[in-house]
């Protein structure tokens, strides 16, 4: 019986620390980009099936803590996939701004988060505190993205 209620506690504990999931669309997203920041924005676009991309997101929780940079985590999961998301969201104990990007024409905005974006993901748009944009379509090891940080401060 201490075994059940220790591992309530547990789930309990996960599930309130967590982020919640907040699904947008574009136009709300990129209002999260284009807003006035004094920190480095850094989106990071991703999925629950995506093998590369659920092996960056340590890094991306850790580059969180900086209290110069700010993290939002876009899952590019179908909509109807929002429980198996906040569940991932849940388990993994993310910390980081995660967002559901409510959208089904893939070719409607990427070319607005970038014109040379593919569509393939891992996907990462850093956005300075003066509003310059650098994208990235590859998957970050932590020492790549702390790079990638310490370049684009401003």
């Amino acid at each position: 019986m201490k075994s059940v209620f220790a591992l309530l506690c547990l789930c309990t504990f996960t599930l309130a620390t967590a982020q919640d999931v907040k699904i947008v669309k574009y136009d709300q997203l990129e209002q999260a980009i284009a807003s006035n920041s004094d920190k480095l924005r850094v989106i990071n676009f991703w999925a629950t099936w995506c093998g590369p991309c659920i092996k960056e997101l340590p890094h991306f929780e850790q580059v969180n803590t900086n209290e110069n940079v700010e993290v939002i985590l876009v899952s590019l999961d179908f909509i109807q996939d929002e429980s198996k998301v906040k569940k991932f969201v849940a388990k993994k104990n993310l910390q980081s701004q995660v967002m559901l990007l409510n959208e089904k024409d893939y070719d409607s905005y990427m070319g607005k988060v970038d014109n040379n974006w593919s569509g393939a993901i891992p996907a990462t748009l850093f956005v300075t505190s003066s509003g310059k944009r650098h994208f990235y379509e590859k998957p970050f090891t932590g020492e790549e993205l702390e790079e990638a940080i310490n370049q684009f401060m401003d």
